[in-house]
């Protein structure tokens, strides 16, 4: 095998079923590494994944209010996809407000010399 595919060591399909309001809906994900696997580690490695993704979307969804962004036009939510996680580094790398970071956003939007503390570390 040639190229990229070179490296799959193992594969996996990872099968959800989810019930909302007696509606059932079942997603596939099929996952690709370069590393063998057995079916426990690769069960745990997905739990991992998903674990520090919902992670991170639950703080930007509370604190930025993520979900409820609505642009639509241009690259303005690429970039803000990008900027949000950075924002949200910053505030949690800056440890003289002891506050949430969702605090900790709202007095950066009140105080300069604060904003300028978290863009500064």
């Amino acid at each position: 095998m040639q190229g990229s595919w070179a490296q799959i060591a193992s594969g996996g399909l990872v099968e959800s079923h989810r019930e909302v309001g007696g509606a059932v809906s079942i997603e596939q994900r099929f996952f690709l590494t370069s590393r063998p696997c057995a079916a426990v580690r690769f069960a745990q490695a997905v739990r991992e994944h998903w674990g520090v993704e919902k992670a991170l979307h639950g703080v930007l969804d509370v604190s930025f209010r993520d979900d409820d962004c609505r642009m639509r036009q241009g690259h303005g939510a690429q970039n803000m996809a990008v900027l949000r996680p950075m924002a949200l580094n910053l505030l949690r790398r800056e440890s003289g407000h002891k506050r949430g970071i969702k605090a900790r956003r709202k007095r950066a939007g009140w105080e300069r010399d604060y904003l300028c503390q978290v863009l500064t570390g």
